[in-house]
């Protein structure tokens, strides 16, 4: 799956989950400050992630996420490691 195709798929995921605008959703925007997700929210997304990636994603990796951008890094990572 290419950055492309999991940012798409991100996208849905914060528009269905959090009710973010999609304008919002740029790859430089903060998860907390932008985008208005919170602790809780942020473990939603962990598990919608591992559901769609199928692998387990624990909150160290995700410790240092900050931007939509690291989230793709993050997704794209776990799923090389299955490929």
């Amino acid at each position: 799956m290419t950055r492309d195709e999991i940012q798409v798929r991100l996208s849905e995921f914060l528009v269905e989950l959090f009710e973010v605008s999609p304008d919002a959703i740029k790859p430089n925007a903060l998860l907390s400050e932008d985008l208005d997700l919170d602790s809780i929210d942020a473990i939603d997304l962990i598990l919608k992630l591992q559901e769609f990636t199928g692998r387990k994603v624990s909150a160290e990796q995700f410790r240092t996420v900050r931007t939509v951008d690291d989230v793709i890094d993050q997704v794209h990572e776990l799923l090389n490691q299955a490929a």
